[in-house]
C-alpha cells in the first residue's frame, strides 16, 4: 500500500498519527492488524477491548516498547521508527504503577528529571508542583509500600507528568482499585488532563469507564479497529454488532424483510424512524438520515431507552407497541433491570430509574406493555 506522506514538523504538539500498524506474533498471529488511525493534539482518546484485543500491544508501539513489523508512527510530526523509547516524547503509567519500592514518594517522583540532569533546586520546584497538583504533598516522604493503591496511582501519574511529554499513555491505571475510589479517580483524572491540555491515550476494557473518560473512543476487537469516534457516536450509533454488545446491553433482532421504514422482526413489524435526531450536541447539529432497514441488517435498542407502561395505562394509536409480562425484576440501585417476556414469545431487556420506584416498579408476573419508539431504534450491521 502507499502510505501517505508525512505531516510537516509543525504538527501540532502532542498529535498522533498511525498509518498501516502491524505487528505479528509467534510468526503468523496479528495482533494488531494494519490500523490506520490519528489521534489529536489535547484530546483523551480510549483504545477499548476485550482481553488480547491488541489495545496494549498498540499502546506499547507507541511508547516504543515494542517495534512494528509494519506501518509509521508519528508523534507531534516526528517519525519514530529509529526513535528509542526513552527518546520518545511520552510517559507511560502502568496498571502495576512501577513505583521504585526503596525511593520515597518525592524520590519517585523526580526520578526521571534526575535521569535528565536537572539540577536539584528546579527537580524540587517540578516535583513540589506536580505534588501540589496531585494533592500528595503530605506523603513526600513515605515509602511506596506505605501508600494506598489509590495514593500509589497519584504517584504514578505525578511521576508521568512531572516530565511534561507531550503524549501520557495510561494502561489501565485504575484497574487494581475498588469501584468508589475508581469513580473518583476516573473524574479527577480527566478533570486534570483538561487543566494540563495534554494528550492522554488510555486503554481499557471497561466500558463505562470509557464512556465516562473520553472524547473519542476506538474499539478494537482481534487487532482491529471497529469504530472510532466521539463518545455519544459511538454508543449512539455503533457500526456492528460487538460495537452495540461491547458498549452495553442491547435488544436486537434480525430484519427478515422489510417495507419502507418498517422492518419484519421476531417482534412483528417494527416501524424505524428515518432520521436519528442529534442528542447533548453542542452546538444542535441537522438530524442525521437513516438509510432503512433491509434484510441482512438488524434492529437493535438499549434496555434505557424502551418505556415501560401498566397494560391499563398504554398509550394507543402508536407504533412498536408490545404487551408482555415481567418475568425478572433486579434491583441495580439508581435502576432496576426488568426481563420481560412479550406476548409473541420474545424476551426484551429493559431498565427503569429509580427516582420515583414506589410509583414507577414493577413485579414479576405483572402485565405490562413496552414501547419501542422508532427513533431509538438503531439498525447495525451483522
Amino acid at each position: 500500500m502507499t502510505l501517505p506522506a508525512a505531516p510537516p514538523l509543525t504538527a501540532a504538539r502532542g498529535a498522533i498519527s498511525l498509518s498501516g500498524i502491524t505487528r505479528i506474533f509467534a510468526g503468523h498471529i496479528p495482533a494488531v492488524d494494519h490500523i490506520d488511525l490519528d489521534i489529536h493534539a489535547g484530546e483523551f482518546f480510549t483504545l477499548l477491548g476485550p482481553s488480547g484485543c491488541g489495545k496494549t500491544t498498540l499502546l506499547r508501539m507507541i511508547a516504543g516498547f515494542e517495534t512494528p513489523d509494519a506501518g509509521r508512527i508519528l508523534i507531534s510530526g516526528r517519525e519514530m521508527q529509529e526513535v528509542p523509547a526513552f527518546k520518545r516524547a511520552v510517559n507511560t503509567v502502568f496498571q502495576s504503577y512501577a513505583l521504585f519500592p526503596h525511593l520515597n514518594v518525592e524520590q519517585n517522583i523526580g526520578f526521571g528529571l534526575k535521569m535528565q540532569g536537572v539540577k536539584t533546586p528546579e527537580r524540587k520546584k517540578r516535583v513540589d508542583a506536580i505534588m501540589e497538583l496531585m494533592q500528595i504533598g503530605q506523603f513526600a516522604t513515605r515509602s511506596a509500600a506505605q501508600l494506598s493503591g489509590g495514593q500509589r496511582q497519584r504517584v504514578a501519574l505525578a511521576r508521568a507528568l512531572v516530565n511534561e511529554p507531550e503524549v501520557v499513555l495510561l494502561d489501565e491505571p485504575l484497574s487494581a482499585l475498588d469501584a468508589k475510589l475508581r469513580a473518583e479517580l476516573q473524574i479527577e483524572l480527566l478533570r486534570m488532563q483538561k487543566r494540563l491540555g495534554m494528550t492522554f491515550i488510555f486503554v481499557t476494557h471497561d466500558q463505562h469507564e470509557a464512556l465516562v473518560m473520553s472524547d473519542r473512543i476506538a474499539v478494537m476487537s482481534k487487532g482491529k479497529i471497529q469504530q472510532v469516534g466521539p463518545v455519544l457516536d459511538v454508543y449512539e450509533k455503533p457500526q456492528n454488532v460487538f460495537v452495540a454488545e461491547f458498549l452495553g446491553l442491547s435488544n436486537i433482532w434480525p430484519i427478515l424483510s422489510a417495507q419502507g421504514q418498517t422492518a419484519q422482526t421476531a417482534l412483528g413489524p417494527l416501524e424505524v424512524a428515518d432520521v436519528h435526531l442529534a442528542r447533548l450536541c453542542a452546538p444542535p447539529q441537522a438530524p442525521e438520515a437513516v438509510p432503512p432497514p433491509t434484510p441482512g441488517r438488524l434492529a437493535m435498542i438499549r434496555p434505557e431507552k424502551i418505556w415501560i407502561y401498566n397494560d391499563a395505562a398504554a398509550p394507543t394509536g402508536r407504533p412498536n407497541m408490545f404487551p408482555g409480562t415481567i418475568r425478572e425484576a433486579i434491583y441495580m440501585g439508581a435502576s432496576t433491570q426488568y426481563r420481560i417476556e412479550l406476548h409473541c414469545g420474545q424476551f426484551v431487556l429493559a431498565y427503569d430509574t429509580n427516582n420515583q420506584a414506589a410509583e414507577r416498579s414493577w413485579r414479576p408476573g405483572e402485565n405490562v406493555a413496552v414501547e419501542l419508539k422508532p427513533e431509538n431504534i438503531m439498525l447495525v450491521e451483522p
